[in-house]
Order: structure tokens, then C-alpha cells, then sequence
């Protein structure tokens, strides 16, 4: 089979995408951020009308095949019938991807995002401060930033949580730039595009593990 037989005909147009966030998923998986079929990611495809192309629900990240994506549009709904089932949190995606300076969500279901978001919960969210990693982050070019990562409380209510994470966008909340977090669950970030959403998902990951380690010292 060719590789343009491959894909399935709806897909084709976004071709280097699907086998962009195929990679994604299987370097995540090696990396133990994505296991078994956690995690899900996102590029945007159109603007005008907003069109995500995301993974497809319940499947292994470290497997992905050029059927498992789905279009969708800015609401969640898929573009075109008869395509799998689209990640149940497809809707936290839709929601950064209405900022126009966001091109790609990744989400990650990392051991120690979820462990970290357990114990800082009652704090609301993790400062990050004062590591040269930080300057990872798109637009942070000191190590002397501070970077709050809000944690979420977990729910299978998706449009409830969706409503939750939007309020704190709002301009009397404490900025939230770059990600959060969701309690026992894992990290949402974004970028521009797909590589820049990749490099603060291993920033995130990178400081995460940093604090847990030191705790533990």
C-alpha cells in the first residue's frame, strides 16, 4: 500500500500533519508521558471556519495509524460523518485553539503531573520559578520568571471543566499563559505550532519532575 492509499481520502489534504502528531505520540509514549491510550493532541487546519484535526478516542499513542484523527469543528462536532470517535476532551482543545496565536494542543498523562497535581491542589496550581528551563517557554527569556501552572479539579464533565479552565482566562484570574494542569489527570499546553507545543510539553514535564525529586531528597 502507497502512502497516499493509506490515509483515508478526507485526510489527505492534511497528510504531514497526521504523521506529525503520529510521531508526537510515539515519542511520548517511549518517554512514559502517554501510555496505553492517554493523552490526546491536536494541530488546527482551518481558521475560518476553526477545523482541529485531533486523535481519535481510546487509541494507543505509542500505535497511532493514519485512521485514528478526526476533523472536528471549533464546537468539538466532527466535520464529515463516519469518522472514529473523537477524544472525549476534544472540547479543552477547541477552547485554546480560539486564540488565534494557538496552532497545536498537546496533552500529556505523565506520572509525575499527576502526582504533583495531587499534592498542590489545595494550593491551586504550581509556581514555577527561578529554573533556566523556563526560558523554554514561548515569550520567557529570563530564569528569574514565574510561571503558575492552575490545576483543575478533574471531571468527566467535560463542557463543565471546558467552562471552569475559560473563566480562568478571564483578566481577574492569575494569568495562565502556557498550560495547566488537571488534578490526577495530566498537562494541557499549546503553542503556535506543533513543535512549539511539543517543546513546552518537555519543559512542563522537565520542571515537574525536577520538583518531585527534589521533595523527595
Amino acid at each position: 500500500m502507497s502512502d497516499i492509499e493509506d490515509f483515508p481520502k478526507h485526510l489527505l489534504p492534511y497528510r504531514d500533519q497526521v504523521d506529525s502528531l503520529r510521531e508526537v505520540g510515539r515519542l511520548f509514549w517511549e518517554r512514559g508521558w502517554s501510555v496505553g491510550t492517554s493523552s490526546n493532541y491536536s494541530v488546527v487546519v482551518n481558521r475560518d471556519p476553526l477545523q482541529l484535526l485531533v486523535t481519535a478516542s481510546g487509541k494507543h499513542k505509542g500505535k497511532l495509524t493514519r485512521q485514528d484523527f478526526v476533523l472536528v469543528d471549533g464546537s468539538g462536532l466532527p466535520v464529515l460523518p463516519e469518522q472514529p470517535k473523537s477524544s472525549a476532551e476534544t472540547l479543552l482543545h477547541c477552547l485554546a485553539a480560539q486564540d488565534n496565536s494557538v496552532g497545536a494542543v498537546l496533552h500529556t498523562h505523565s506520572v509525575w503531573s499527576t502526582v504533583l497535581s495531587d499534592r498542590f491542589a489545595p494550593q491551586g496550581g504550581i509556581l514555577l520559578q527561578g529554573y533556566e528551563m523556563l526560558k523554554g517557554l514561548s515569550g520567557v527569556t529570563t530564569h528569574e520568571h514565574a510561571e503558575w501552572l492552575p490545576i483543575f479539579d478533574n471531571t468527566q464533565d467535560i463542557p463543565e471543566l471546558a467552562q471552569r479552565v475559560a473563566a480562568n482566562q478571564q483578566p481577574d484570574h492569575q494569568p495562565m499563559h502556557h498550560g495547566y494542569i488537571i488534578r490526577r489527570h495530566g498537562i494541557y499546553t499549546w503553542g503556535a505550532d506543533l513543535d512549539e507545543a511539543f517543546r513546552q510539553i518537555e519543559i512542563f514535564e522537565f520542571l515537574l519532575e525536577c520538583i518531585g525529586r527534589s521533595a523527595s531528597m
